[in-house]
């Protein structure tokens, strides 16, 4: 089996608001967002030549950052967070029958594609699966096989209510894990080596 990752991006000037503090200005914050969006996509990208991504898509309501080549866009109809990823694996689902759909958040500005891979392998064998983040609490990636809902509980103690629902966890290396929320977790991911775009704005941070 195959996946389609299905990654959300929330317009800059509303996303991530707790990093506010992590650089000096609101247009360095946009920036800093559009950087660790685009270094998730690259990094997902990065495997379009591998059996098991069978293909790459975002959902969001509107866009300001020009997204790379070969990825699919799905609209956002509102209703927070986890109506879009719903609809969207829905409909991904409905057009690619023979295809997974893995749903990745967008702030894993250090993941390595090779554990996102191995995630993914471990999840052929789960009807529905998670990996569960850093702080233990939230989640990085939620995936449905075929014929499955992604039945998608991102927010507070998402681990928990994922695991609660019947999603197998599964163990998963540290840059998977790493998303960013807050200035702490910004300079964690840093030390742990992010990618291109979100490494090249660290003059721009606040010290």
């Amino acid at each position: 089996m195959a996946w389609r990752v299905l990654v959300p991006i929330k317009h800059s000037a509303a996303a991530k608001s707790r990093l506010l503090g992590a650089t000096r200005s609101a247009a360095d914050h946009a920036q800093l967002v559009h950087a660790m969006q685009l270094d998730t996509l690259d990094a997902v990208l990065a495997l379009s030549t591998h059996p098991l991504l069978a293909g790459v898509a975002v959902v969001a309501d509107e866009l300001t950052v020009r997204l790379p080549v070969g990825i699919e866009r799905l609209a956002d109809p509102g209703g927070g967070l986890n109506a879009a990823l719903s609809g969207a694996a829905a409909e991904l689902a409905a057009r690619y029958p023979d295809d997974g759909v893995a749903a990745l958040v967008g702030d894993l500005p250090g993941l390595r594609s090779a554990d996102l891979v191995a995630a993914l392998a471990q999840a052929e064998s789960c009807p529905r699966a998670f990996v569960r983040d850093l702080a233990g609490t939230g989640t990085t990636l939620l995936t449905a096989a075929l014929g499955q809902r992604l039945a998608p509980a991102f927010g507070l103690d998402s681990a928990r209510r994922h695991a609660e629902s019947g999603a197998v966890e599964l163990t998963a290396n540290v840059s998977l894990r790493a998303d960013v929320d807050s200035p702490e977790d910004l300079r964690a991911v840093l030390r742990l080596g992010a990618g291109l775009l979100t490494s090249q704005l660290q003059p721009q941070l606040a010290s």
